[in-house]
């Protein structure tokens, strides 16, 4: 029972009722739940008479039913002359607030409706995407990233088939689904066509497309402004979440909490995951170990860098979109996109900027333009070549430097496990890093055969999520690869 102040015992008013029974709920469960998950309610009167206490989402209600209703009526028995009950409602349940007429008029009748406090009931932070192309646009898409526009090729086909299943809504056994490569090379197409066609498919479905960097930022913004119940909500109500480079929430430990939070809850109601990150996911060691887990829990779909086939169609089909638009007219020569290509071996946005730079510049020429003529009119707009890629010889180089060893004692027949495993981590960073195949990887350790480098690769990938010193031992060769 309450013990209030003698002059607030047995009064009736409900302002004055929940503005001390409030109080003291706040000091006893913490600033935090309280501005999350009862300082955006009202209490409200139902048809009936019953005091209601509306949560601005059904998050919050289950919070507070769960964790804080009962305190609520003990204090607020401990005050109500009535002996009032209070009992816990979301908004939507309760159909529209009242006017101010309404909550006058009430007032003047034994407050029949009564405002919480003057706190405005929070919008969702992240927009649900509930009514076709303009919501799906709202959360941050972009129209040109379908899967019409996707060019497949070898590294990309499993993902690619995986990303079409999944916007098809097609009941598949893995949950979360976990897009993993090098920067620029279709993650987030990936992601962005599974959002538009799934929403395309089911219009009344519930798709939030989230950058790791918005999520964190939005995270933030729902901590200061108070919002947090409503933040939680609008991402654990959704049918289907993605969330590009997840790598980034990595070193932030309530943002990581509440990920792993939103997660478990999505795939306890079976709702669709799909994230994406720059490696797999147990080889991201600056995120917290619980929700590595599950992250590598559903099925790892690698997006390997692209060959120079798949480059060549990927500049084509961007001078294909370039004239549809009336940038430019006809079709670059075969040795000019050659030449292109070969002169921009990093990722395929450097390429498609490397095209759209000599669109912008050829226009209606570009269908006469020479090699010559190409290299005259980019200059440095191209990158210098092949120093700044990351060469085979550069990985052996690098690993072996890192393990104490010596280069050809990666090339050699030396089998010990000293060796044997620096030797398959440099083959799978060669897959990860450059555009080598497996056989060609295979000739440049020593004359080994494709198979041995699937094995190694496979192997490493394996032991990332089963060795914390390997996966550690990849992350900083990473880094050291990268500059």
């Amino acid at each position: 029972m309450f013990t209030g102040s003698a002059e607030m015992a047995g009064m009736t008013d409900p302002d004055r009722i929940w503005t001390e029974a409030a109080g003291r709920l706040r000091s006893e469960i913490g600033e935090g739940p309280f501005s999350s998950y009862i300082a955006p309610s009202a209490v409200r009167a139902d048809g009936s008479g019953q005091l209601i206490l509306v949560t601005p989402t059904a998050y919050a209600r289950d919070w507070v039913r769960k964790n804080a209703l009962r305190r609520m009526n003990e204090l607020w028995l401990g005050l109500d002359g009535l002996s009032r009950r209070l009992d816990v409602r979301c908004r939507a349940e309760m159909g529209s607030t009242p006017s101010a007429s309404q909550v006058a008029a009430g007032r003047a009748e034994g407050a029949a409706v009564i405002p919480l406090q003057p706190v405005a009931m929070p919008m969702a932070t992240v927009p649900p995407v509930a009514d076709g192309a303009r919501a799906v646009r709202a959360a941050g898409l972009q129209d040109r990233l379908t899967f019409d526009s996707f060019v497949e090729g070898q590294g990309n086909a499993f993902a690619l088939a995986i990303a079409r299943q999944a916007a098809a809504w097609a009941d598949g056994h893995f949950n979360p689904i976990f897009f993993c490569g090098p920067y620029g090379y279709g993650k987030t197409h990936l992601l962005n066509a599974i959002a538009w066609e799934a929403q395309r498919l089911r219009p009344d479905a519930r798709v939030v497309y989230l950058t790791a960097e918005r999520f964190l930022s939005t995270f933030v913004r729902a901590a200061q402004d108070r919002t947090m119940a409503a933040f939680k909500d609008s991402l654990r109500s959704a049918d289907m979440l993605l969330i590009d480079d997840v790598q980034f929430v990595g070193g932030k430990a309530g943002t990581q909490e509440e990920l792993l939070s939103t997660l478990t809850a999505l795939i306890e109601d079976g709702k669709k995951i799909i994230i994406s990150a720059d490696r797999p996911p147990m080889a991201l060691t600056e995120v917290e170990p619980r929700l590595r887990s599950h992250l590598a829990s559903g099925l790892t779909c690698p997006v390997e860098p692209a060959d120079r086939a798949l480059k060549l169609a990927v500049a084509r089909n961007r001078i294909q979109a370039l004239a549809n638009l009336g940038v430019v007219s006809g079709e670059a020569q075969a040795e000019v996109l050659e030449h292109l290509v070969d002169r921009t071996p990093g990722s395929m946005r450097e390429l498609e900027g490397a095209v759209n730079t000599l669109a912008a510049v050829a226009g209606a020429r570009l269908s006469s333009l020479s090699v010559d003529e190409t290299q005259a009119l980019l200059g440095s707009a191209l990158r210098g070549g092949p120093e700044r890629r990351i060469t085979v010889d550069e990985i052996q180089k690098t690993v072996a430097d890192h393990f104490s060893l010596k280069q050809a004692d990666l090339l050699s027949e030396r089998r010990t496990r000293a060796v044997a495993r620096p030797r398959q981590i440099a083959m799978w960073l060669c897959k990860q890093h450059t555009t080598r195949s497996y056989p060609d990887i295979g000739r440049r350790f020593g004359g080994r055969d494709h198979t041995t480098v699937l094995h190694g690769v496979r192997k490493i990938e394996e032991l990332m999520g089963l060795d914390d010193q390997i996966a550690r031992d990849v992350e900083t060769l990473t880094r050291k690869l990268r500059g």
